[in-house]
């Protein structure tokens, strides 16, 4: 749960500061906002306690580890009546980054990173088959920024 309390000016310049590099260290984070390292450490705890910083991790390129197709995939239930859990019967399917719910024709819209379009056509079987759902899929031809987070002022 995600405690929404106001952050004060120093909560918001160690988010933006581990926005910008989530290695930081408390020594740089102290350095930038004045405070002792005992405090940033108790300031980033309070900040990770409230749900403000859900985690720290590293950012891979897809191609580098052989995913050179990447799509969006939309999926609407074939048949309406049926429960709505697309997202547990797809979440062992590891081609699938990200599942999204949305509001207009689909239901959701999932983001998969694969190797060919050979292996999409199969995934998308896969997809079909596990949640019973029809997939309208895009193809990414290039993607000019991602990952970003914006703190409002």
């Amino acid at each position: 749960m995600v405690d929404t309390e106001h952050l004060d000016e120093i909560d918001r310049i160690l988010v933006r500061e581990l926005i910008a590099d989530g290695r930081a260290t408390l020594a740089h984070l102290a350095t930038t906002t004045g405070l002792s390292v005992s405090a940033v450490q108790s300031r980033v705890r309070r900040l990770e306690s409230r749900g403000v910083v859900t985690g720290y991790t590293a950012r891979v390129n897809p191609e580098t580890v052989g995913h050179m197709l990447s799509a969006f995939v939309a999926i609407t239930p074939l048949d309406p009546s049926q429960p709505d859990d697309a997202p547990a019967r797809l979440r062992h399917i590891d081609e699938i980054e990200s599942c999204y719910s949305v509001a207009g024709d689909e239901s959701y819209v999932l983001l998969v990173r694969v190797a060919s379009a050979r292996t999409l056509e199969d995934l998308l079987q896969r997809i079909r088959t596990a949640a019973n759902v029809r997939t309208r899929s895009t193809i990414i031809l290039q993607t000019f920024y991602d990952g970003r987070t914006y703190l409002p002022e």
